[in-house]
């Protein structure tokens, strides 16, 4: 005997939207599925669907599917026209939704009320002033356990030093070099097209040495490790504190600032003037090249120029300013590590403040050197 063929299963059809319509015995008749998917254009057609006051009846008995969009919606058409429901033929528990929704009217809600410039401007500056006093903190927590180093240096990991110089110093020198070598061609170019006016050319020499030596390579490669390093530190730490990794090291007696600040801040404290050093030769390089092309001074002659132009101190005040940006950056990135909370939203939040804060504060303390240096005719 053959197997009876199989029978086909029909496709269940989603439920009709909510529909309403008045019967002949003054009714209304509610059809389809109430709910916040089945609405539909329903909304928009009881709005300009008119009923008298007083008692009126909902039929209940074609519906499909009922939620609390679908009371709220009717609970409103009933209240503009200052009518009450009699509810017939209606599910046990769609009644009890109605019921519900009914005892609780949203007129009765607290408005909110938005908040004026003034309250705005003063919550924002308590967000800061608490804000400053929790690094002013954590930088007096980081003092201290560096005083306990120095008093013992073998508490100093200098394998994890070692391994953040590699990642934070090592591992930028390419986009660094890159970087530092296009900053000397833009420079020397747009030096080379004034210059040429008034047979000057050699002077471009000076304006890239400057420039380079002591403010665009040690700004610029700062930036740079902001955005790659002090992330990194930021994200690092974040998630140890959302996986409650500090809890542990806390627990097992073991400082994280000991282990994992004071590491990071000596590390970027190393790599930051030695990529400073190597923004300074890329950077006076590149400007070397566009002299020679543009200005048709030769290499010879653009490094004896150099040597015998460029003083010490160019140089000094740059690796003096890498070395603040360093540990600006460091801690910046540690301590919106330390402020994570909570989940990995936190964490991507805390990661991009340090980015956006330590790039802030390393252009403002920049700007305070050149008002000093100015100062100080240096």
């Amino acid at each position: 005997m053959s197997d009876p063929a199989p029978t086909e299963k029909k496709p269940i059809a989603p439920p009709a939207d909510a529909g309403l319509r008045g019967t002949p015995d003054g009714a209304w008749a509610l059809t389809g599925a109430w709910t916040a998917s089945g609405l539909g254009p329903m909304q928009k057609q009881l709005q300009s669907l008119e009923c008298a006051g007083g008692v009126q009846v909902l039929d209940g008995s074609g519906m499909d599917r009922f939620d609390s969009a679908g009371a709220w919606i009717l609970l409103a058409w009933l209240k503009r026209h200052e009518a009450t429901a009699d509810l017939q033929h209606w599910q046990p528990r769609w009644r009890n939704l109605m019921t519900a929704a009914a005892q609780h009217d949203t007129s009765k809600l607290p408005v909110v009320h938005q908040q004026g410039r003034l309250a705005t401007l003063g919550r924002s500056a308590m967000t800061g002033a608490a804000q400053a006093l929790e690094l002013l903190v954590f930088l007096g927590q980081t003092a201290m356990v560096a005083g306990r180093v120095l008093a013992d240096p073998r508490r100093l990991r200098w394998r994890t030093v070692l391994h953040h110089v590699q990642i934070g110093g090592f591992d930028a020198l390419p986009i660094v070099g890159l970087m530092s070598f296009l900053l000397g061609v833009v420079v020397a170019y747009q030096g080379a097209d004034q210059l040429r006016h008034y047979g000057a050319n050699i002077f471009v020499v000076d304006l890239v040495g400057y420039a380079m030596l002591r403010e665009f390579a040690p700004l610029m490669t700062a930036i740079i490790i902001a955005g790659r390093s002090g992330s990194s530190y930021a994200a690092q730490i974040g998630t140890m504190v959302v996986t409650e990794e500090i809890d542990a090291l806390r627990t097992l007696g073991i400082d994280p600032g000991e282990l994992l600040v004071l590491p990071r801040i000596l590390a970027l404290a190393i790599a930051l003037p030695l990529l400073t050093v190597f923004a300074d030769i890329t950077g006076v390089l590149g400007g070397m090249v566009m002299a020679s092309t543009q200005l048709d001074i030769g290499s010879h002659e653009f490094l004896d120029r150099f040597s015998r132009e460029m003083r010490g101190s160019a140089l000094l005040v740059g690796l003096g300013k890498s070395l603040v940006f360093a540990v600006v950056i460091a801690v910046i990135g540690c301590f919106q590590g330390f402020r994570t909370h909570g989940s990995a939203d936190s964490v991507g939040r805390q990661t991009t403040l340090s980015v956006v804060q330590a790039i802030f504060l390393v252009i403002v303390v920049d700007a305070v050197f050149s008002v000093a240096f100015n100062v100080l005719d240096l």
